[in-house]
C-alpha cells in the first residue's frame, strides 16, 4: 500500500455537509479497490479539499472518487508519514 494526498483545487459550492457526504460515499466504495480514505480537510472559501488515502496505487485511489461522486482530484501526490 502507498499513501497519497489528493488535492481538489476548486470544488464549486463546497460546504461542510457536501464534503462529508462525498467522503461517506468514498467509504462505501473504497473496499472494492483495496483503498482506505483516512481523513479529509477542506476550506469552504477557496473550495480546496485535501484527502489522505492509503491505496495500492494512484489509479485505485482516483477510481474510488470517480465511482463514488465523480470529483476526481486535480493532484494525487505520494507522501510518507513523518
Amino acid at each position: 500500500m502507498a499513501l497519497f494526498m489528493d488535492v481538489h483545487d476548486r470544488v464549486e459550492g463546497l460546504t461542510a455537509d457536501a464534503v462529508a457526504g462525498a467522503h461517506a460515499k468514498d467509504l462505501e466504495v473504497q473496499g472494492r479497490y483495496g483503498v482506505d480514505y483516512r481523513q479529509y480537510w477542506f476550506d469552504e472559501g477557496s473550495g480546496k479539499v485535501f484527502c489522505l488515502v492509503d491505496a495500492p496505487d494512484a489509479e485505485a485511489a482516483a477510481q474510488v472518487h470517480r465511482e463514488a461522486h465523480g470529483l476526481v482530484a486535480d493532484q494525487l501526490i505520494p507522501v510518507r508519514e513523518g
